[in-house]
């Protein structure tokens, strides 16, 4: 079977998992009638303010993704179903923003004209390397989800609990997608595949953190972020595991490619 054949594979195993199982309605799956003010703090606007302006930045994620992408059918469809299920979750924290009464729309204008003002770009220019990317960057941010998850339900938010179980679900899938394309690279090219994983992990860092302003300030005083020893060991050491792997050999990997590079 050829990578491309893999790579469609793989995609339909998502997609079909996704609609018998994974999809969900903003309009009935949330409960939106018990929207509580309880803990309703300027912290929590922040936290929830900075997902919803990662998330915003959907428009250049599609676009240089489409770009990359295009012509290799399973993970350019991939990239549409992404984006899809991506939308939604921007959507989902806008309407609780506003419907909470933490921002107004005014304060929510403003806040997409200066996402708008800006623009992402890849941190990678290959595809393989934005798999191993998107792996990290999809584990990154379920734990972050989860994390506000298990909080809304210490707070006795209903609703917020619902939002952020329904996100962290899609994002642990994108994540697994994510592995899939790293293990079928890794069949073709084991060393320079993971060479370029060693070069992923060691220049990481999330979309928004370099493009919205104060961001890992905000994450901070909103508790919104995850701390670098459980992103290490709950996203990249299983990514290790699961590929059959080691720092070690990462290491390795990274020794034996880079003179070729450079030569």
């Amino acid at each position: 079977m050829t990578p491309k054949e893999k790579y469609y594979r793989a995609y339909m195993e998502f997609f079909e998992t996704a609609e018998r199982k994974r999809r969900w309605n903003l309009f009935e799956d949330v409960p939106w009638d018990k929207v509580s003010s309880v803990a309703n703090t300027e912290a929590r606007a922040i936290r929830i303010e900075t997902y919803c302006a990662e998330e915003m930045f959907l428009p250049d994620y599609t676009a240089a993704g489409n770009e990359l992408l295009r012509g290799v059918f399973g993970l350019a469809w991939f990239q549409n179903a992404w984006s899809y299920e991506e939308s939604r979750h921007g959507l989902v924290f806008r309407e609780y923003l506003i419907r909470s009464g933490l921002r107004t729309q005014a304060q929510f204008d403003r806040l997409e004209a200066d996402v708008f003002s800006r623009s992402w770009k890849f941190p990678f220019p290959t595809r393989r390397q934005m798999s191993c990317y998107g792996a990290l960057q999809e584990s990154a941010t379920y734990l972050a989800y989860r994390a506000q998850k298990d909080r809304a339900e210490l707070e006795h938010d209903p609703t917020l609990e619902a939002v952020f179980f329904l996100v962290s679900r899609d994002e642990a899938a994108h994540a697994g997608f994510y592995r899939e394309m790293i293990a079928i690279e890794m069949a073709e090219d084991r060393v320079g595949t993971l060479a370029d994983l060693a070069h992923v992990l060691a220049n990481f860092k999330m979309p928004g953190d370099g493009l919205i302003p104060n961001y890992q300030e905000n994450l901070r005083l909103g508790g919104g972020g995850i701390s670098p020893r459980l992103f290490f060991t709950r996203a990249v050491l299983p990514l290790l595991k699961q590929l059959g792997t080691s720092r070690d050999e990462l290491k390795g990997a990274t020794a034996a490619v880079v003179p070729l590079r450079a030569a």
